[in-house]
């Protein structure tokens, strides 16, 4: 096969929007070199995403039915829906689609399929001739540590939170064996990441499985030529440059209500405007019945708490926007990375700890706010002192984490290096085909 030819990928991802809308972005970046993409997505997910789908010609969405499983709420199709704990559940319900799956998959003959947390997808795969590529959209060294490959010192709590991973529910495989199980039998590996990142790791992993590791490069999202919406850009636009304190958690993560008190609680003992989205914690229908006593009318006029869905691309982007409080999330990441806000952690499960690590004391572009060892708790004053650390004048940490930012944003927005990570992605791909024919 010449290298201009094109080939078909199903693209198969854990139903979250985290997993979703980077598989997503990937197809982008094949489709806009002429490959063809048939995307397996929960049925009603679908119009949450149509309008991330730049090449409708060549990316076909097929929507799958989440299968319905005791103690999953009615309508549940992705993790946006769930508290991390149910997550089994959901797991459960993937496996039950491969009854949908399969047919589908002999029918379309694709030259590859991508997957994530779908460890059955392999043995169906090879049954069919189907080359299966295991596609991580976090970090190397998150996926090491998540494996217990290389572990990067957790702490218990750490440890403690993510219990559920290993734990085998009414006989189904765990969490931990299913990641395992992809590893070892998927053909090829590949993660959202840059060999100037992760240059070692990647090593590291190859050498241990004497599997190809693939990388996709940062694969960043399309600049939006969508305006930030008035009501923010307004609110935005009546504080100095730099000067607002951005706070999100991604689309699933819940928060305690004693930890979320804390966390508002240390963004207004920082003294600086801040603009806060989160869901309600748990036990809250709304963020207003959590909110701590007299905040909003100590806050008002410099302080938001918002849990409606807000455009973080273009809020990271304003001018008046120099912080960006962070759970640490894989999507999160790498758009901080591309802007020219100061970067905190405070990551919630799984991957985030091991993540954050690598920006925070490898690369040292961030700071992690500190936490108590045994719980992990985070109190008012850690989460300000950390605001503080990054954003006063005069700060060594907040102008060394500044230099190293700007280093990297530079690096990863530099010409050609997105395409140039696709177009080698591209051909280690033509090269496996080749190499199966």
């Amino acid at each position: 096969m010449a290298t201009t030819a094109t080939f078909h990928i199903v693209m198969f991802p854990w139903f979250a929007m985290g997993h979703i809308t980077p598989f997503l972005q990937l197809a982008n970046k094949l489709a806009e070199r002429g490959h063809k993409v048939s995307f397996f997505i929960p049925k009603n997910t679908q119009n949450k995403v149509n309008h991330l789908n730049l090449h409708p010609h060549l990316i076909t969405f097929i929507p799958l039915i989440v299968p319905q499983v005791d103690g999953l709420p009615v309508g549940t199709e992705t993790m946006s829906d769930l508290p991390v704990t149910k997550s089994p559940l959901l797991l459960q319900a993937l496996d039950l689609t491969q009854e949908q799956v399969e047919p589908l998959v002999q029918k379309l003959k694709p030259d590859f399929i991508f997957f994530d947390f779908c460890y059955w997808i392999t043995t169906l795969a090879r049954r069919l001739g189907i080359i299966s590529i295991m596609f991580a959209v976090i970090s190397v060294v998150a996926f090491l540590s998540i494996c217990n490959l290389k572990l990067y010192n957790y702490k218990p709590f750490e440890a403690k939170d993510q219990s559920f991973l290993s734990t085998e529910i009414d006989g189904r495989i765990s969490f931990f064996n299913r990641v395992t199980t992809s590893l070892r039998e998927s053909e090829a590996l590949c993660f959202r990441s840059c060999s100037e990142m992760e240059g070692p790791n990647c090593e590291y992993l190859k050498n241990l499985y004497n599997k190809q590791v693939l990388l996709t490069g940062p694969i960043l999202p399309e600049s939006s030529n969508n305006p930030l919406e008035e009501r923010w850009s307004k609110w935005l636009g009546g504080f100095e440059k730099g000067s607002v304190v951005y706070c999100a958690f991604g689309s699933e993560c819940v928060l305690e209500k004693n930890q979320f008190q804390e966390l508002v609680l240390g963004l207004e003992r920082t003294g600086l405007p801040f603009l806060v989205r989160l869901k309600p914690p748990v036990g809250a229908e709304t963020l207003e019945e959590a909110l701590p006593e007299g905040f909003q009318e100590r806050v008002k006029g410099r302080g938001v708490v918002h849990g409606g869905w807000v455009q973080q691309q273009q809020i990271l982007n304003h001018p008046s926007v120099g912080c960006f409080v962070s759970h640490g999330g894989s999507s999160s990441i790498w758009e901080s990375l591309v802007s020219s806000c100061q970067i905190i952690f405070v990551p919630q499960s799984g991957a985030q700890f091991a993540d954050t690590k690598l920006m925070s004391e490898d690369l040292k572009v961030a700071v992690n706010v500190q936490r108590r060892e045994e719980d992990g708790w985070f109190t008012r004053e850690s989460l300000c002192e950390a605001v503080k650390l990054v954003m006063d004048e005069g700060s060594e940490v907040g102008k060394q984490v500044r230099e190293n930012h700007h280093k990297w944003k530079e690096f990863l927005l530099s010409e050609g290096l997105d395409s140039s990570y696709i177009d080698n992605l591209i051909i280690k791909l033509q090269d496996i085909l080749l190499s199966k024919a």
